[in-house]
C-alpha cells in the first residue's frame, strides 16, 4: 500500500496528526515538519508556497504517494502536484482553498502580520490557534496544538503569511488528474465555503465531504470521523 504524505498548515506541526495513527494500518504516515514550524522550527522559514512544496519533494522517499494537506499545507500539495504529477496517486486538499488572500478568513492577512509585529509570536500563536477550534481555547484539543503553534518564531509567522498572500492555484486546477477529496469543516473560519466549491466544482471528478459542528480542525476535533472518511478514501479502488 503506497504511503501517505501529511502536509501540516501554518504555525502546524508533525506531532498535530497523533490523532490520525490509525491511518497506519497497513500504510506508513510520513508526517513533515516545515522549514520554520513543529520540529524543524529551527531552520530558516521560506516565503513562498513553491518553496515549500520544491522542499518537500526533495525531502520525502518514495517515489509515488497519496497526499493530504491542510490549510496552507492544502496549497502546498497542489503545488507539489503542479511540480511532480506522476508522483501523487491520490489527493486530499482538508480545509483549504485555490487562493491565498483567503477572503471570508476570521481577519485579513495583513492584520495578522501586523498584530503578530505587535503581539509577538506567543500570543499570535494561541490566539490564532483557538480560531481553528469551534469551541475555541475552550476546545479539548486547543492546548496541546497551541503548544505545537508556539514553536514558530515570528521570522516564520510572517513568511508564512506572506506565503499564502502571494499565491493562487486557480489556473491549475483543471489540469489535476488524479482522485481527489475536499474535506472541511461546515464552520471553518479561515477558508470560507466559497473557496471549497471552488475546488470540488473546477478539480475534475473532485469528491466532497463536509463535517458538521467542526471548525478548521476536524482531525483534531471528530478524529474518527475524519480519519473513516480518509481510510475509505484511500483504500477505494
Amino acid at each position: 500500500m503506497r504511503p501517505l504524505v501529511l502536509v501540516h498548515g501554518f504555525m502546524g506541526g508533525s506531532d498535530q496528526w497523533a490523532l490520525q495513527a490509525p491511518l497506519a494500518d497497513g500504510r506508513d504516515l510520513i508526517a513533515v515538519d516545515l522549514p520554520g514550524f513543529g520540529r524543524n522550527s529551527h531552520l530558516p522559514p521560506i516565503n513562498t508556497i513553491k518553496g515549500f512544496a520544491e522542499w518537500v519533494l526533495a525531502e520525502i522517499a518514495p517515489q509515488e504517494f497519496d497526499l493530504l494537506g491542510h490549510s496552507m499545507g492544502g496549497m502546498i500539495v497542489q503545488e507539489m502536484m503542479r511540480l511532480a504529477p506522476d508522483r501523487v496517486c491520490k489527493l486530499v486538499l482538508y480545509g483549504t482553498g485555490a487562493t491565498g488572500e483567503l477572503p471570508g478568513r476570521f481577519e485579513p492577512i495583513e492584520v495578522s502580520m501586523r498584530r503578530a509585529r505587535a503581539e509577538g509570536a506567543r500570543h499570535t500563536a494561541r490566539r490564532i490557534a483557538a480560531t481553528w477550534f469551534r469551541k475555541r481555547d475552550s476546545a479539548p484539543e486547543y492546548h496541546a496544538c497551541a503548544a505545537i503553534a508556539e514553536r514558530a518564531g515570528l521570522a516564520a509567522i510572517i513568511a508564512g503569511l506572506e506565503a499564502m498572500r502571494g499565491w493562487s492555484g486557480l489556473d491549475h486546477l483543471a489540469h489535476i488528474a488524479v482522485p481527489v477529496l475536499v474535506l472541511w469543516g461546515d464552520g471553518d473560519r479561515t477558508y470560507e465555503w466559497t473557496q471549497v466549491e471552488t475546488l470540488w466544482r473546477t478539480i475534475p471528478g473532485a469528491n466532497l465531504a463536509v463535517v458538521p459542528a467542526c471548525a478548521h480542525a476536524v482531525h483534531l476535533e471528530r478524529p474518527r470521523h475524519f480519519n473513516a472518511l480518509i481510510a475509505d478514501f484511500l483504500d477505494e479502488s
